[in-house]
């Protein structure tokens, strides 16, 4: 077993580690307090390869590994959840779906300008519509429909929680065509966001990733044409599923530089604070709290790393990156929270950054899978 990164990782994570403070950190507090999306460093990630980093270089992409992918996750999630979760999103649900199961085609439309995060040099990034008011983690219950015209689809109803709701360009829509067959009557469609009938709804006021942009999506009688239609009928569901798997090593490696970007801070702070006498660093109480955040962090990466690399070498990776997404998730939740105590009256600021990184924790527990509905898939495979 090869815990050591090849030199082509480790460029690629000092890229990423380079990236996120010079261009993410500058402006982060401001960003986050005033809901204001992250676009320059958008563009500039695309620029890097960043947002497309599976994609075949035939279609725009970097063709790199999944570790690589996680290790950039991490070091821009350090910095700043709001910018990650829109790279996450591009790449584990919109790039690499329609990399794997895409049309040459489709992939040559639309996959070869997401992959680079712009068009004709505007922003151009894609956003994955399954979640409903009534269909969150019961994603089966799907009441957005799909009607069957001949040669187009007629599409009508709401998807909400939608990250890069009013950024993105194109969605990747789950909608029922055939309601009498439930699951297997769920078919995913590519949909331009300035087609006729494509509303997007107001921006959702978050406790936190508040850079990223996050809406309902209403579809009115939209017209989508047969050729947009992402695999055969009744491929939407396993289509979600499995993009979704692939999500959840995105999520977890968010959750994992949460976390790493928290343990950072509390320990420089732990060596310039000064308590009774000595650094609060001297103190085994911080002591302590310091060596159980290295230590979830670093069961969390290797969990994240073992996921990343069953993806890459074509194994079952659904049990692995569920696991690594619940515990790393946990593990962000816990770390930061720990953070701001270690860091007393100065982590409940904003410009000490813990305060934020707790807040951005919360969500990594919920979205794209909450904790509850992977311990379900972890239960149902060790119990099978």
């Amino acid at each position: 077993m090869q815990f050591q990164l090849n030199e082509e990782q480790l460029m690629i994570q000092k890229a990423a580690h380079d990236f996120a403070v010079n261009e993410c950190l500058p402006g982060v507090i401001e960003r986050d307090e005033h809901q204001k999306f992250p676009k320059e460093q958008i563009m500039k990630l695309g620029e890097l390869g960043f947002m497309g980093m599976m994609v075949d270089p035939n279609y725009g992409g970097a063709g790199l590994d999944t570790i690589s992918y996680v290790l950039a996750m991490e070091e821009i999630s350090k910095i700043d959840a709001s910018v990650s979760v829109c790279m996450s999103v591009n790449n584990s649900l919109v790039c690499w779906g329609l990399n794997l199961f895409g049309t040459h085609e489709q992939k040559e439309k639309y996959l070869t300008p997401l992959a680079q995060g712009q068009k004709n040099g505007e922003l151009y990034i894609g956003a994955f519509l399954l979640s409903e008011p009534e269909a969150g983690s019961d994603a089966t219950s799907q009441r957005t429909t799909a009607e069957d015209k001949g040669d187009h689809y007629v599409l009508n109803g709401v998807k909400n929680w939608i990250t890069n709701g009013n950024s993105a360009s194109v969605y990747l829509v789950m909608a029922q065509t055939d309601a009498s067959k439930g699951s297997r009557g769920i078919n995913t469609f590519i949909v331009e966001k300035n087609w006729a009938g494509v509303t997007v709804g107001a921006k959702e006021n978050k406790l936190g990733i508040r850079g990223s942009d996050t809406h309902s999506i209403l579809f009115n009688d939209v017209i989508v044409p047969k050729e947009n239609q992402i695999g055969a009928n009744g491929f939407g569901f396993p289509f979600a599923m499995k993009t979704l798997a692939g999500g959840r090593i995105g999520i977890a490696s968010q959750a994992l530089g949460i976390a790493s970007g928290a343990y950072e801070l509390s320990l420089n702070y732990s060596k310039q604070r000064k308590a009774f006498g000595k650094e609060i660093a001297q103190h085994q109480a911080i002591q302590f709290k310091l060596a159980d955040m290295a230590t979830r962090i670093e069961a969390a990466r290797l969990l994240c790393l073992r996921s990343a690399w069953e993806k890459d070498n074509g194994l079952d990776f659904s049990l692995s990156s569920s696991m690594a997404k619940v515990f790393a998730s946990e593990t962000a939740m816990w770390v930061s929270t720990e953070a701001v105590q270690i860091h007393g009256g100065y982590g409940y600021v904003k410009e000490y950054h813990v305060e934020r990184l707790m807040r951005d924790a919360k969500i990594t527990q919920i979205y794209e899978g909450t904790s509850e509905v992977q311990r379900i898939v972890i239960s149902r495979s060790i119990l099978k």
